[in-house]
């Protein structure tokens, strides 16, 4: 397929001898301004643009900084062909985004070579470019595969987790909820934004799913016990956290995963520490507690109370942000806590909506 060339020029001489010269191998098209170039641009792209600097209205420099601000027109190669051949000119017209400087009077020979290399120069970028859109595209769906089967997995292994206890239906999804819009609101009153920046919300929040893996390692008797545990059946109740951690830890060194399962084995590790260290099962204090756990921490405490348990019925909306006030700077990181009970109106409505 023949290659289209503009030649814009205000001579018409100059005009026909290039066009002589060109016509025998490409569509050539020419023109004496800036202005009908850009006329004619609107109706046909160009594979390359020959293109004068001395030139009434609009000179060649002026033009091609007005056809690089133009999207659609900024990857169009240029070739200045000019009798202004001093090295000010050519270094400006480099700089100004034109692939070649050729002088006039100029040499068929040369002028023909030079537009030949150009044109292959830009078909191979173009193959190139073409080239790693399609692999970007496949590595995209790849990963959006990936990504589909990692949601997959985790829904499966929290549905297995939940379908065991039978005392926390809905759970899982409320708490996501809840996730999302306190994630949510500490970015946007930049609380420990500088940490969560590095985060990928998506990831974090499906994660936080996996948070009670560890009850999977805890009996039936003890997980579905109606009433109250006794010392030493909370005692067993309490290896949920390390048992989730352990296996979460597993999985990392057989996947690989380190992103996904970092936040989840986090989630799940220390989601029962409490601010002032009386927590378990590390019994870290304050902000040695990773981020992860403390949000966690009172997601999950929320959900626990605003819930019907075997041992006791479900709290209020608003006795719930009550025991969350009263534990903050106690059992709660009083940032979050304090927070958590800012935004309680949308905390609520999640709740209900569920």
């Amino acid at each position: 397929m023949q290659k289209t060339i503009f030649i814009v020029d205000d001579s018409p001489s100059n005009l026909a001898t290039a066009a002589e010269v060109l016509e025998s191998q490409y569509i050539v098209i020419t023109m004496s301004s800036s202005a009908r170039m850009f006329a004619m641009l609107e109706k046909v792209n160009p594979d390359l643009i020959l293109l004068d600097i001395e030139m009434p209205e609009t000179d060649g420099f002026t033009a091609i900084r007005q056809l690089k601000a133009i999207a659609p027109y900024a990857e169009i190669p240029v070739i200045f062909v000019t009798g202004l051949t001093s090295t000010e000119n050519e270094a400006l017209g480099i700089e100004l985004g034109a692939v070649d400087f050729i002088g006039k009077p100029f040499s068929p020979p040369v002028l023909l070579n030079r537009i030949k290399h150009h044109l292959q120069i830009d078909e191979i970028v173009h193959e190139r470019t073409e080239q790693l859109k399609k692999r970007t595209e496949q590595l995209l769906e790849r990963t959006d595969q990936l990504e589909k089967l990692q949601n997959s997995i985790v829904f499966t292994l929290a549905d297995v987790v939940e379908n065991r206890d039978a005392n926390t239906g809905g759970h899982i999804e409320r708490i996501t909820k809840i996730m999302k819009l306190l994630l949510e609101a500490m970015i946007k009153n930049k609380l420990y934004v500088d940490e969560i920046r590095s985060w990928d919300l998506i990831s974090v929040i499906s994660s936080s799913r996996l948070h009670d893996l560890g009850k999977i390692t805890i009996s039936d008797t003890i997980l579905n016990k109606p009433g109250k545990l006794t010392d030493e059946e909370y005692t067993l109740m309490k290896m949920h956290c390390a048992a989730g951690e352990r296996i979460i830890e597993q999985m990392t060194e057989r996947t690989g995963n380190a992103e996904f399962l970092h936040h989840a084995k986090l989630f799940a590790a220390y989601h029962q520490e409490k601010w002032n260290g009386e927590g378990y099962p590390h019994g870290l204090k304050g902000k040695d507690i990773p981020l992860q756990g403390r949000i966690m921490a009172i997601v999950d405490v929320y959900d626990a109370l605003t819930t019907v348990r075997p041992y006791k019925i479900a709290f209020s909306h608003e006795d719930a942000i009550d025991v969350i006030k009263k534990g903050a700077g106690t059992h709660f990181d009083p940032d979050i806590a304090n927070l958590f009970c800012e935004i309680e109106n949308k905390i609520e409505l999640s709740r209900i909506k569920y």
